[in-house]
């Protein structure tokens, strides 16, 4: 995946965690690679939930349950060059074609330009592309004094609570946690606390890659933190397959007179 240049939430550490945190029960691979004992030159991780009658097929990691570093695409349809992506597609579409329901893809926070998705959008009738601009977290905490700044996962265990208190759902928490311990025990996240560490003014969790320093958890948003335009990302959305046929399981059944 790195090979790929794939962001941090894209890679397996991040989705490691998601799969162990978030108690994802129907994930998928499609891999596209030139043969079995090589490299995958293409990589699309989905998950299949069922919806009703339906079934929903979205990127793995796309849930509010995963908090994302904000200000940036998070997701990615690997792909090594575009006769990979048009493979990938093809995978895909292959996979939805083996669902023997009806389905919906939502393919979410993917960069614009992606060769996978335009692949997939000329070969779906019902495919739609929407847009959305996403905000950043700016790193200020320098303009407020003192910040200690360090990767030792010991430090950030300390921390945690504090970090994880504005966490919207038990389970988000839970994917928090994990995803920050997993990139603490590779250095691959940062802690900053600015002020006292025992009553700090803020503190701030920052994802790292080579020289790539991505802001993506704080608790919450006081001094030395603020927002600003970040880049947009795309989603992908489209239904096909077989008409519901009546009554499914758990619909409701009508009676005549």
């Amino acid at each position: 995946m790195e090979q790929l240049r794939a962001p941090v939430p894209a890679r397996g550490p991040w989705l490691t965690a998601v799969l162990t945190a978030s108690a994802v029960r129907r994930p998928v691979a499609v891999v596209v690679e030139p043969h079995r004992q090589g490299r995958p030159q293409g990589l699309a991780l989905l998950v299949l939930r069922s919806r009703g009658p339906a079934v929903e097929v979205t990127l793995l990691g796309d849930s509010p349950a995963v908090p994302a570093p904000p200000g940036r695409p998070p997701a990615r349809l690997l792909a090594a060059d575009p006769d990979v992506a048009d493979r990938l597609a093809a995978g895909v579409l292959g996979l939805l074609g083996a669902v023997r329901r009806p389905w919906t893809l939502r393919l979410a926070g993917l960069p614009l330009g992606c060769p996978t998705t335009a692949a997939l959008a000329a070969a779906v009738p019902t495919a739609a592309f929407g847009s959305a601009r996403t905000e950043r977290l700016v790193d200020a905490l320098d303009d407020l004094g003192e910040v200690r700044r360090t990767t030792d996962p010991r430090a950030l265990d300390r921390h945690l609570p504090a970090l994880l208190a504005d966490a919207r759902t038990p389970r988000a928490r839970t994917f928090l946690r994990a995803a920050a311990r997993v990139h603490a025990a590779i250095g691959q996240v940062e802690l900053a606390v600015a002020g006292d560490p025992g009553r700090p003014r803020a503190a701030l969790l920052t994802l790292l890659a080579g020289g790539d320093r991505w802001p993506w958890w704080p608790a919450g948003e006081g001094p030395g933190l603020r927002r600003e335009m970040g880049a947009p990302w795309v989603t992908l959305t489209a239904a096909g397959g077989p008409r519901p046929r009546l009554p499914w399981p758990g619909s409701l059944s009508r009676r005549t007179a």
